[in-house]
């Protein structure tokens, strides 16, 4: 449920036995946002194919030879399954009927299957609920009590197992004063109960992915949170994850095993290097460097204040403008080789078959802010963190109202935030789709934001996974999604937890 792209479905989708068969299959996924369903529509037509064997009609498609219309009607048999697995419905009251009827009719009788997914978390998170305060509706927001909506297919269906997901925000979340978290822990435990406010025999043991401890109704809602990077993602994601089994089932899941991650520059580093765009005037490779030489025009040495790293940085600027490598290319069509590094989160993203790195075209940028990412590239480079407003010269501070709070650090300190090729990045979110100046590449010469596919990268979906729609559509979409590496190994403790049922459910 609320599949977006399909992250959660593509883990689980793609959690394998010993032999390499396919742990689970997605009998149905459901999602409301047009592109994303196109997105999770295509997925859908790729895994109706038996494992291994998708078409090189797919690869045609990524190469532009043919039209997903074409490719569609050459194999109507796997489109036709897609459409039944992959549907777009927006979730509520009046679409409740429908919904019921889909899932058991897609269950068909199945005893042993998982319900997984989370309602949408705009109300839930940090930034979302600041703006929302002080709005008269607040309290009402359909955003928070979505997940009636799971509770409706928890009772309709009785899942064995579910897992919900949901934003770190819930963690402080409070609405009429009640913590968010601890009416949310309740209702998943006696789902009926909430409903319908009496007692009923339909109840699931709640518990944590990361945490041997098994909350109750006191719970410390940080048992539920998931570090990915903790668990070999290239991303420092905060989630919540709630797994809910069934209290005629006496099974305890196990946990996600922790493991080191790849760093962003061994995720995204060996893609071709891309040049940025000007959004206003003329575009071309010519126009763009003369750009970001005047950032050498200005007498940066005395608006850094003397700081000890000022020789540094200027000399680095000097060495980068004066480099010949400049990209002249905005997109790169050439998909590359293996990474060099051997992680099983990098494997699962290459597809030998590629011919066409798809969703690697840089965005367009201001002028100035051409300037403000290479500077603040190189001091990242310089200084191994990224530049906070007080360390940016003043003749690259952004016309903004909020600027001097930023640089007294009583708000959006880290304005432009570099992602630092040793390190994990920071969390890829919806953002995203707005500006890039939370997401500046590290590599000074490209003075840029993260492209699509780099973003999905670090996000750990597999290379031949095309997100549909317009290009701020696919970064709202990878910004959201779940890591389908995270939900891989989400999956296989969810597997074991069913094959330890009896054949009766």
């Amino acid at each position: 449920m609320f599949a977006g792209p399909g992250g959660l479905g593509e883990g689980f989708s793609t959690c394998v036995d010993d032999h390499d068969r396919p742990r689970f299959h997605s009998v149905v996924s459901i999602e409301r946002d047009e592109f994303s369903h196109r997105t999770l529509f295509l997925r859908h037509f790729l895994r109706s194919f038996p494992s291994g064997e998708i078409p090189d009609d797919y690869y045609d498609y990524l190469n532009g030879r043919i039209t997903a219309d074409e490719m569609f009607r050459r194999h109507r048999p796997q489109f036709n399954d897609a459409l039944k697995s992959a549907v777009k419905i927006s979730l509520g009251p009046e679409t409740h009927d429908e919904v019921r009827r889909l899932v058991r009719n897609r269950l068909a009788g199945r005893k042993k299957w998982a319900l997984v997914g989370g309602p949408p978390c705009q109300a839930y998170s940090l930034v979302g609920r600041s703006r929302m305060m002080n709005h008269p509706d607040f309290a009402h927001d359909e955003r928070h009590f979505l997940y009636r909506e799971y509770l409706k297919i928890i009772i309709d269906h009785r899942p064995p197992v579910f897992v919900m997901e949901n934003v770190k925000g819930l963690l402080s979340a409070q609405v009429e004063g009640e913590p968010v978290i601890r009416r949310i822990v309740t209702d998943l435990a006696k789902p009926k109960a909430a409903m319908e406010k009496r007692a009923n025999g339909l109840g699931y043991r709640l518990y944590s992915l990361s945490e041997d401890e098994q909350p109750d109704e006191h719970v410390d809602p940080r048992l539920f949170l998931v570090k990915a990077e903790e668990f070999g993602v290239p991303q420092a994601r905060h989630r919540m994850f709630i797994v809910g089994i069934r209290d005629d089932i006496d099974v305890k899941p196990g946990r996600l095993r922790r493991h080191k991650p790849p760093t962003v520059k061994e995720t995204i580093g060996h893609l071709p290097a891309v040049r940025s765009g000007l959004s206003r005037g003329k575009d071309n490779p010519e126009a763009w460097r003369r750009e970001i030489l005047a950032l050498t025009a200005g007498s940066l040495r005395e608006q850094l204040n003397g700081a000890h790293y000022a020789k540094a940085i200027l000399g680095r600027i000097r060495l980068h403008v004066s480099d010949d490598t400049f990209p002249l290319e905005r997109f790169a069509m050439r998909y590359p080789g293996r990474p060099a590094k051997r992680h099983r989160a990098l494997t699962a993203m290459h597809d030998s078959r590629l011919s066409t790195l798809h969703g690697h075209e840089a965005r367009s940028h201001m002028a100035s802010d051409l300037r403000r990412y290479m500077f603040a590239a190189v001091f990242a480079e310089v200084m191994e963190r990224s530049p906070k407003l007080s360390d940016f010269p003043e003749s690259l501070l952004p016309d903004h109202r909020n600027v001097d709070r930023g640089r007294s650090g009583e708000m959006f300190s880290d304005r432009f935030r570099v992602q630092l090729p040793h390190q994990v990045s920071t969390t890829i979110t919806s953002h995203i789709s707005k500006d890039g100046h939370y997401f500046i590449h590290y590599d000074p010469i490209q003075c840029r934001s993260l492209t699509v596919r780099e973003a999905a990268r670090l996000q750990t979906f597999p290379d031949n996974y095309k997100f549909e729609g317009p290009r701020t559509s696919q970064y709202h979409q990878v910004g959201n999604a779940v890591p389908p590496y995270l939900a891989s190994q989400i999956a296989d403790i969810i597997a074991d937890v069913l094959d330890s049922m009896s054949d009766g459910g």
